[in-house]
């Protein structure tokens, strides 16, 4: 896997992947940015909940369940000395859809977890606190 970053000004930067997508870093405005994208970190923590919603998904998706949609809501704790790591990251999935059965989708939730997710096991290795919750919905 291979990425390249590029300093396009200020606090700005373009990220592009080995596959070809990029996307715009900036830093908040006291630091020289320009507020036109997401912070590093805040592109890693999106990483971990697009990491682990694909697994929960997928694992729903071959179990047979009829999902309509999944949205992962994530909060994160930071240390406050430099280096601001993250100290802790809750990830809480609403999953909606038609007859979810609620043991499905709290081992689909389990298996990303403990099993499949790269980004949140690798930070779990490195000390910070995961948890997860989750939500059904009956879609409409």
């Amino acid at each position: 896997m291979k990425a390249t970053i590029n300093w396009t000004g200020n606090a700005s930067f373009k990220a592009t992947s080995g596959s070809g997508h990029s996307v715009q870093l900036d830093g908040p405005p006291d630091r020289g940015g320009e507020n036109l994208g997401p912070r590093p970190m805040e592109m890693l923590l999106m990483g971990i909940g697009g990491c682990s919603s694909f697994d929960v998904v997928s694992i729903l998706e071959k179990s047979r369940q009829e999902v309509t949609d999944c949205r992962c809501h994530l909060e994160a704790e930071r240390a406050d000395e430099v280096p601001s790591v993250f100290t802790r990251i809750h990830l809480h999935f609403v999953v909606t859809g038609h007859n979810l059965k609620e043991k499905q989708v709290a081992r689909a939730v389990s298996l990303s977890a403990e099993k499949y997710c790269s980004a949140s096991i690798m930070l779990g290795k490195a000390g910070v606190e995961i948890t997860h919750s989750f939500e059904i919905q009956a879609a409409e």
